[in-house]
């Protein structure tokens, strides 16, 4: 899980984009998590950067996942509710291999004046 979250911030800063760290290391370690939990091996995590920023993991299992609202005392069950709500996009694709589950945020603009060109 570190592994994940250290990579994410290692691109995240490659890529100009520190101020999104936080969030994206918080939903990368759910959708994570969630493989690892629920999924089979092997976990892959990829993140793209194109319009928006999509974080994407894979894992060999089949099971789909689900919101589900958590009670208050439940330890667990909160991951995806997270994820919808730190997210504008989230989903979820079948392949021949298992699934991938995505989730995709809005990158910041810049403000006219902090443009770098």
């Amino acid at each position: 899980m570190s592994e994940a979250r250290r990579h994410t911030c290692d691109q995240l800063a490659a890529w100009g984009l520190d101020d999104m760290s936080f969030t994206t290391e918080l939903v990368v370690s759910e959708l994570v998590t969630n493989a690892i939990r629920y999924g089979k091996s092997p976990v892959q995590l990829r993140m793209i950067l194109q319009s928006g920023l999509t974080s994407e993991v894979s894992d060999a299992g089949s099971t789909a996942p689900h919101l589900r609202r958590a009670r208050a005392f439940d330890e667990g069950g909160r991951g995806l509710l997270l994820v919808a709500q730190l997210t504008e996009h989230w989903g979820t694709r079948h392949h021949r291999e298992g699934k991938v589950i995505w989730a995709e945020r809005l990158i910041p603009a810049f403000p006219a004046e902090t443009l770098p060109f």
